[in-house]
């Protein structure tokens, strides 16, 4: 089974949400940007996987990897 990743994305109706790549519901709803990237850095670690995080201008702004990434990688 692969992993799936995370998503901080804002909301329509207002606030933050994390979401689940490939999946419709959102994990958790937020009323702030903060609150929504420390839940989705828990369950990325929690899962291994990735998070990505979305700015107020809809744009993706930061990704960070919670998963086994290779240490000889420069950067």
């Amino acid at each position: 089974m692969s992993k799936k990743n995370y998503y901080v994305v804002t909301r329509p109706q207002g606030g933050w949400a994390v979401k689940k790549e490939g999946s419709a519901k959102a994990s958790a709803v937020t009323g702030t940007q903060y609150e929504a990237i420390q839940v989705g850095k828990n369950l990325a670690k929690k899962n291994h996987s990735e998070l990505t995080i979305q700015g107020k201008d809809h744009k993706f702004r930061e990704k960070n990897s919670y998963g086994n990434d290779p240490k000889n990688i420069k950067g």
